[in-house]
C-alpha cells in the first residue's frame, strides 16, 4: 500500500500508549510504518503498511546533567532543540547528525533524535569522534511483539550485558520503536579553522588526506570536494577548483599552533588557504549535509540525480568513483571521512540507478558497501537499496529481525522486500 492510501495514524505519548497500539496492530495483523517528522522516509525501501506509528508525541527532553555529560530525551524531540540546549551549556552531540531534509527537497532543521539515532547519522567528525550508536548509553524501547525493554543507563561505564541499544541503532525502526534514548553530550570545541588545498585531484586528494590524518595535528574531520561540488558551497566556490579540507579544533592557541604546522606539511601538494572560524563551521554544515547534491528548484523525485553512498578504504574511494564514470560519465562525486564515505550522483535517467556498476566498482576497489540514498520510490522499490548481505548474514539478520518482530509489523520492506 502506497503512503498517499495509508489511512490510520497513530500518534503515542507515552510507552505504554506505544505497547499498546502494537500489541493491537499484531492481534489485527496491521504492519505500522515508524515514522517522526518524515526527513528521512526517503531512505530505504518504501514501506508496505496500512498505517503510521507517529513518534513526535513522544517528545521532550527528560534529563540533562551537563556536569555528567548526559541527556536523555524522547526519539520525537526536534534535534535542533537538543543541539539549542546543548550549545547554551557550551556542550554538543559530538557525532555531528546530519539533517538530510533538504537533499530530499523538505525544509531544514526538521530532524528528529530518533531518527538520527534509528539510521545511525554522523556528520564529518565520524573520523574522530565516531558515529551515532558509539555515543548512546541507553534507550527504552517496544519490540514489534509489544514488549517493552531497556538497554543500558545513563553513565559511560554501564555492564549490562547485549548491547541492545547499539543493536536498535542503525535498524530502521526494524527491530523496535524507541521510546526514549540517553546519550553523552561533550563539550564544544572552542574554536576552529580549516585548512584548503586547491586544485587536487581526486587521488592526489587522498594521499594529501592520508599525510594530514597521520600527522600529529589531530585532524576532527577530513573531505575532499572536487570543482563542480566545490563550486555549489559558498565558502570555497571562490577557489575555482577542487577544494582538499582538513578541520582543526580545540582551544585557541592550539589550533593556530596545529594550523600552522598542517600548512608546512601540506605545501608540497599545492596551494594552501585557511578559513576563520565561521566560514569553517559553515564549510562543514555544508560538507555534513552532503550540499552539493540537493535538488535544484523545481526537481522532483522523478527528475532529481540519482545519489548513492559509498562506504570503502579511505584510499579507495577514487578509484572507486573512477570506475564509475568510466561507464556513467554524468556521475559526479566528493568525499568525507578521509575518502572513506563517497558521496556519488548519478543522472536521474540511468537505468536501475547504476546498482550493478556501482556495486561492481566497490567490489573492484577493495569492497566496501553501496547504499541507495536517493531515488523515485519505484526505483527503490525494485533495485537492492542497501547493500546486499551474504546468505550468512542474511540469515543472521533474519533471525535477529524474528526475534524482535516475529510478525514483521514495524516498518515491513524497509530493509529488503522480504522484511
Amino acid at each position: 500500500m502506497s503512503e498517499a492510501t495509508m489511512t490510520e495514524h497513530h500518534r503515542p505519548e507515552t510507552t505504554d500508549a506505544v505497547r499498546a497500539i502494537i500489541r493491537d496492530a499484531v492481534a489485527a495483523r496491521t504492519p505500522l510504518e515508524v515514522v517522526g517528522r518524515g526527513t528521512k522516509r526517503g531512505l530505504g525501501r518504501p514501506v508496505q503498511a496500512a498505517a503510521v506509528l507517529d513518534t513526535t508525541g513522544l517528545a521532550g527532553i527528560a534529563l540533562y546533567e551537563p556536569d555528567e555529560l548526559v541527556l536523555q530525551a524522547g526519539p520525537g524531540t526536534p534535534l535542533a532543540e537538543i543541539e539549542a540546549l546543548a550549545a547554551a551549556h557550551g556542550q554538543e552531540l559530538a557525532f555531528e547528525p546530519a539533517d538530510y531534509g533538504p537533499l530530499y527537497g523538505l525544509p531544514a532543521g526538521q530532524g528528529t533524535f530518533g531518527g538520527a539515532i534509528g539510521v545511525n547519522i554522523a556528520g564529518p567528525r565520524r573520523l574522530s569522534k565516531g558515529a551515532a550508536r558509539d555515543h548512546i548509553l541507553g534507550i527504552t524501547a517496544v519490540t514489534g511483539g509489544g514488549e517493552v525493554f531497556k538497554s543500558g543507563g545513563r553513565v559511560v561505564k554501564n555492564v549490562t550485558g547485549y548491547d541492545l541499544a547499539k543493536l536498535l541503532t542503525g535498524a530502521h525502526g526494524t527491530l523496535g520503536v524507541l521510546t526514549s534514548i540517553t546519550c553523552k553530550i561533550l563539550p564544544r570545541p572552542e574554536t576552529s579553522t580549516t585548512i584548503i588545498v586547491a586544485g587536487l585531484d581526486d587521488a592526489r586528494a587522498a594521499e594529501a588526506m592520508s599525510a594530514a590524518m597521520g600527522s600529529p595535528t589531530e585532524v576532527s574531520a577530513a573531505a575532499h570536494l572536487p570543482a563542480p561540488a566545490a563550486a555549489g558551497i559558498a565558502e570555497v566556490a571562490g577557489l575555482g577548483r577542487a577544494a582538499t579540507c582538513l578541520r582543526l579544533e580545540g582551544i585557541p592557541v592550539s589550533v593556530a599552533e596545529r594550523a600552522d604546522r598542517l600548512s608546512k606539511l601540506l605545501a608540497p601538494f599545492g596551494t594552501v588557504a585557511r578559513l576563520a572560524e565561521e566560514p569553517s563551521k559553515r564549510l562543514w554544515t555544508a560538507i555534513r549535509d552532503v550540499r552539493p547534491f540537493w535538488p535544484t528548484a523545481g526537481a522532483t523525485e522523478d527528475t532529481a540525480p540519482l545519489l548513492w553512498r559509498l562506504s570503502l578504504a579511505p584510499m579507495a574511494g577514487a578509484v572507486a568513483v573512477a570506475a564509475v564514470r568510466a561507464r556513467l560519465p554524468g556521475a559526479e562525486a566528493f568525499y568525507d571521512w578521509q575518502g572513506g564515505l563517497v558521496w556519488l550522483a548519478v543522472p536521474a535517467d540511468t537505468p536501475d540507478a547504476g546498482a550493478a556498476i556501482v556495486r561492481a566498482a566497490v567490489r573492484a576497489a577493495g569492497g566496501g558497501h553501496a547504499t541507495l540514498v536517493r531515488a523515485p520510490a519505484a526505483v527503490r522499490a525494485t533495485v537492492a537499496v542497501f547493500e546486499p548481505q551474504s546468505a550468512a548474514l542474511a540469515a543472521l539478520s533474519a533471525r535477529v529481525r524474528q526475534a524482535f518482530d516475529p510478525e514483521t509489523i514495524l516498518n515491513p520492506g524497509r530493509m529488503a522486500a522480504s522484511n
